[in-house]
């Protein structure tokens, strides 16, 4: 059995921390950076058992890798398995970022973070040399690749083009398709929107892990690290645990750690009343459970999914150097 350590040889090139597009000149400007990842899967991220499962398939296929593509033979019928391509769907605040760095940590490689704000900066006019560059710069310093919210990267290609923005997105598309072909290393994609890609980015993906809201345990999980040592609580804890995993059923992740946010000035509030010490209690909890789920019924309606949608086609359009554009 292979030693993972032993494993990431073949998915990363010699560490560097900063990629430059002219290597000839040492004072260039660093277009992306790499950092190190500060968290790992089975310490840092809590997620529901079903989603848990997925990612530890990905870890197996890299642990067993050489075993899988070379001392069994699938690499003769699959060429492409080299590469570890990752794609990271479901609803917002369910942890695909925190789990994409988490991946990283777990391997012991550093992580290039491409954001909209990154992507925006960088990828203006010349959009495809740049996704080059992107790439390379994860060869060089043997670095996982992570693209959020991709589908604004994956996005099905134009059939009709009728203007000179529409071959630029179509030259991106083609461009990021021949990279990952080529790419022997590890890049995860993610979106809260997977049906939006293109069937031939789809089909080029490794693994497809479903980030789905937690269930029951891993709700449990969840509240467990919220109530931290230091917090004063009124209840049992393992009670409070219970009763509040119990309230926050359909809840995600960022939103249970959202409800803590809320409800800590709860009891500082309420003490202030009193004239007693700042105790925590599920009153406070169901207060603020109550104001997510307010905010879900009166913000998060079809509407705004709309609106969300029609943002991500602005977006794209500004990724490729557009500026007159009317924003939503």
């Amino acid at each position: 059995m292979e030693d993972i350590n032993e494993i990431i040889k073949t998915h990363s090139a010699p560490k560097r921390q900063q990629y430059y597009p002219e290597e000839a000149n040492s004072a260039a400007e660093p277009m992306f950076d790499n950092r190190e990842a500060k968290f790992k899967l089975h310490t840092d991220v809590i997620l529901s058992d079903e989603t848990q499962l997925q990612l530890d398939e990905c870890l197996a296929k890299l642990k067993y890798h050489k075993q899988i593509y070379v001392d069994w033979g699938f690499g003769s019928v699959d060429p492409l398995g080299v590469s570890t391509i990752l794609n990271f769907y479901g609803p917002p605040g369910t942890g695909k970022t925190l789990a994409a760095e988490a991946l990283a940590g777990t391997l012991g490689m550093p992580i290039i973070h491409l954001g909209i704000a990154e992507l925006e900066s960088k990828f203006m006019g010349d959009t495809a040399k740049n996704i080059q560059a992107a790439f390379q710069s994860a060869r060089l310093s043997g670095s996982v690749i992570f693209f959020d919210e991709a589908d604004t990267l994956l996005g099905k290609r134009l059939s009709s083009v009728t203007q000179g923005v529409d071959n630029e997105v179509n030259a991106m598309r083609s461009t990021l398709l021949i990279e990952l072909e080529r790419f022997d290393g590890i890049a995860i994609f993610a979106t809260n929107f997977g049906k939006n890609y293109d069937e031939a980015f789809r089909s080029r993906i490794s693994h497809h892990v479903r980030f789905s809201l937690p269930d029951l345990a891993a709700r449990r999980r969840l509240w467990a690290r919220m109530f931290v040592s230091g917090i004063p609580l009124k209840e049992a804890r393992d009670q409070l645990i219970e009763d509040c995993s119990e309230l926050s059923d359909g809840l995600s992740g960022r939103e249970i750690r959202t409800c803590m946010r809320l409800a800590l000035p709860k009891a500082f509030l309420a003490a202030e009343k009193t004239d007693m010490p700042a105790i925590l209690s599920l009153e406070n909890l169901k207060s603020a459970i109550d104001q997510i789920r307010t905010a879900h019924t009166e913000i998060a309606t079809t509407e705004s999914i709309g609106r969300s949608q029609l943002r991500d086609a602005v977006t794209a359009k500004k990724l490729l150097g557009i500026n007159n554009i009317t924003e939503v």
